[in-house]
């Protein structure tokens, strides 16, 4: 079962036990627990554990810690497959999401939180690799942009069950939590078993690796850890609290993005292809800037709840060309560099998340337009680096500045 399998000869695999097709069905397992979370979680803790702005900054803090600590996997790869170590963090991140419902306190939610974290974020670092180093750079935007369409789709079934059950069944917190983290669990166990361990034709470096010629993609990362900590931890928030959001109102909105990132998510990924990572990561980072100086004009304007569902959705869509920044490294990297590389962007990407959610949810008591005011200027910083990116990168042609710097090996 865990004997190496090279990808190179995955051709003579059936089409379901075939690299492509499992990173397809990671891309629908995840989502099944994570997303149940992240929908039921802010009714959950208003409801059960009396959570104010400071307490939901506090447990989104203690949420990426783990993801700061990704660098983690380097050491972990040594010794497990990134493959298994996948599969394992995944079972982590359902039993975890299963457990949630019976800890309704600060302390006992901090917890359980801490370990679905480990499970998530050890589990998207390997994922993360393992996509860079299976798909062929020429196929990868659009393949991406169809694996996030598939967790869209896995989403969707989530969230619709939820919208559609949870009044006429009178569901509990605590029995949806167990179906999705067991089925997620099931699944990963599935995964490990059916599979076989591919190996990728470039091997991996499994040490701690930071280049400069990386630097920019280093920047990317750094502010896009920032900015995201202000979508998934105070724009659903700010649904419940300011306009007062019921679980299935929430979810329907859940539901509104799913089915348009289904539709969008595969067509990003051939906008990438076309128009290549630097226009497209300008065309999100100036995007999220106006979207996030909408947010606080939701507060300075009174404005009503039709336009924060609308940028909701917008916010979400943005945030899906993301994947852009995937490629742009895949472009720019030594193939032995991709995974030492991930756990390392991980970490970064994760400094800043771990101090802002608790001083970002002490600034939300005082100022909640504050806060989106700074989340705007965080992606301004986002754009001006976008602008660094050369129109055709490469090894050697990380930024702009390469083509007036004298030509030297790549470090």
């Amino acid at each position: 079962m865990f004997k190496p399998f090279p990808t190179d000869a995955a051709a003579s695999l059936p089409l379901w036990r075939r690299p492509t097709t499992l990173l397809f069905v990671m891309a629908l397992t995840m989502p099944i627990a994570f997303n149940t979370w992240s929908a039921l979680l802010n009714n959950f803790v208003i409801e059960a554990a009396n959570f104010d702005g400071a307490d939901i900054g506090l447990l989104h803090t203690v949420r990426e810690i783990p993801g700061f600590l990704a660098v983690g996997v380097i050491a972990v790869i040594m010794f497990v497959r990134e493959q298994v170590l996948g599969m394992v963090s995944l079972m982590m991140l359902g039993i975890a999401t299963a457990v949630t419902a019976w800890f309704p306190s600060l302390g006992g939610l901090l917890a359980v939180t801490l370990l679905s974290s480990i499970g998530f974020h050890y589990y998207e670092t390997v994922n993360q690799s393992l996509q860079l180093q299976w798909l062929p750079k020429l196929r990868a935007p659009q393949i991406l942009g169809w694996l996030v369409a598939a967790g869209s789709a896995a989403t969707l079934v989530v969230y619709g069950l939820i919208a559609l059950l949870w009044e006429p069944l009178n569901l509990s917190y605590n029995l949806v939590f167990m179906l999705a983290g067991g089925a997620t669990t099931l699944l990963a166990l599935f995964c490990l078993v059916a599979y076989p361990q591919f190996e990728a034709p470039h091997p991996q470096t499994k040490r701690l690796i930071l280049r400069r010629r990386y630097w920019l993609y280093y920047a990317l990362q750094f502010m896009a850890g920032a900015r995201r900590q202000i979508f998934v931890v105070f724009a659903g928030f700010m649904m419940v609290e300011k306009f007062g959001f019921d679980v299935h109102e929430l979810t329907g909105l859940y539901l509104i993005n799913l089915v348009i990132n289904m539709t969008v998510a595969p067509l990003l990924g051939r906008a990438v292809a076309r128009f290549g990572e630097r226009r497209t990561l300008i065309f999100e980072y100036a995007g999220l800037a106006m979207v996030f100086a909408a947010y606080g004009g939701l507060y300075w304007f009174s404005w009503g709840v039709m336009l924060a569902g609308v940028l909701y959705v917008v916010d979400h869509i943005l945030f899906a060309l993301a994947l852009a920044l995937k490629t742009y490294f895949q472009k720019i990297a030594d193939p032995g560099d991709i995974a030492p590389t991930a756990a390392v962007a991980f970490t970064i990407n994760h400094i800043a998340a771990v101090v802002l959610p608790v001083l970002l949810g002490l600034l939300w008591v005082a100022s909640p337009p504050a806060v989106f005011a700074l989340a705007a200027c965080m992606a301004l910083v986002s754009l001006t680096l976008a602008l660094l990116i050369p129109r055709h990168p490469e090894p050697g042609n990380e930024t702009i500045f390469c083509k007036w710097q004298s030509a030297a090996p790549a470090e």
